[in-house]
């Protein structure tokens, strides 16, 4: 298997008609861009809460989300949702797991990678790295008649014809290594951090002190 999904994700498959993005975002995302734990597989698992910039001419939403730094093929599903009403700005946190959420009339349910409806919450494998987490919203001309069975690619190929415009938020998550400490190694300091870092010795009158020198002193030139 492969370290990292290559296949390409639906927003780069899509080209919506119109050029106008859609402005998304996420609540379970933080200032530092991280998805907290609670929406995580590995913790509580609650489904995250998203809203967004109105399209006035869309009758439906499409949201789908995908990771492609899964270790496989193409990238992980986490969640499929489609028929979000065209009215609609948000999708409240905590929607049901079910093929017709009662929170969103109309809307509709597909399944994730893991074969269960709605939201998969992130589970990188431990230690992989941080992995992002692709929260994709297309803007529809019309809703779908679609069953809660319809995969990814069949959703696409409905998408290539009727999407208006399109946007995406990104979250990461990382699971780190058992064992790892979360707190950075703290760097060397005096003749330490300059022997790391191939800085010779340095005057007070140094023009630069951060830039690697020779032993006399002497800024290092790039050849």
């Amino acid at each position: 298997m492969p370290d990292h999904s290559g296949a390409p994700l639906t927003i780069q498959r899509v080209q919506p008609y119109e050029r106008r993005g859609i402005a998304v975002a996420s609540s379970a995302i933080g200032p530092d861009g991280y998805i907290d734990d609670r929406y995580s597989a590995y913790f509580d698992d609650q489904v995250p809460g998203l809203s967004w910039s109105a399209v006035i001419e869309a009758r439906s939403y499409v949201l789908i989300v995908e990771d492609p730094d899964a270790p496989m093929d193409q990238p992980f599903v986490h969640w499929l949702l489609w028929n979000i009403p065209g009215e609609a700005t948000e999708i409240p946190a905590g929607l049901s797991r079910t093929e017709h959420p009662p929170e969103l009339a109309g809307a509709v349910q597909g399944r994730n990678s893991g074969g269960t409806l709605g939201w998969h919450g992130t589970r990188p494998p431990e230690g992989h790295g941080v992995h992002h987490y692709h929260f994709q919203l297309f803007a529809l001309t019309d809703p779908l008649d679609l069953p809660p069975k319809t995969t990814l690619n069949e959703l696409v190929d409905v998408l290539k014809g009727q999407a208006i415009a399109s946007g995406e938020v990104v979250g990461l998550y990382e699971r780190k290594a058992s064992g790892v400490a979360d707190a950075p190694t703290e760097p060397a300091h005096g003749a330490a951090r300059d022997a790391e870092t191939g800085r010779g010795g340095l005057d007070e009158d140094d023009v630069d002190r951060h830039a690697p020198h020779n032993e006399d002193g002497s800024v290092k030139r790039r050849a």
